[in-house]
């Protein structure tokens, strides 16, 4: 029985030390696909409570805190934007971001509806 503990902590202890050399940051650069928003929720209430409008800088993302602004750039044009998470989404698992008209818009063609993306917190 002893030797069993021994061995259970021993490999705690090797998995703890693999853990922390394998520690995600939540600041590092991510690539996934983002799409926009329908027009159709303009004016309603997002999950922050905030009230969406396609023309501002917005997003939607899983899990990252409602305030977080993060710089989203378009892998195919190099181009980017700088938005503030105020929603949750998409609900879609190919995709990280949701992003409002007026993001999207102003880093891709919305005429393609989604696009290849990079994402990262700025600071």
């Amino acid at each position: 029985m002893m030797k069993r503990a021994i061995l259970v902590i021993i490999m705690m202890i090797s998995t703890l030390g693999i853990y922390s050399f394998n520690k995600f940051n939540a600041n590092d650069a991510k690539t996934s696909f983002a799409s926009f928003y329908h027009d159709k929720f303009n004016g309603r209430k997002t999950a922050s409570g905030e009230i969406f409008s396609n023309r501002k800088l917005t997003a939607a993302h899983r899990t990252l805190p409602f305030g977080t602004v993060i710089q989203v750039t378009n892998l195919r044009t190099g181009k980017s934007v700088e938005v503030r998470i105020n929603d949750r989404g998409p609900f879609n698992s190919s995709r990280a971001l949701d992003l409002s008209k007026a993001a999207f818009d102003s880093i891709g063609n919305i005429a393609k509806g989604t696009m290849p993306i990079e994402y990262e917190i700025v600071d």
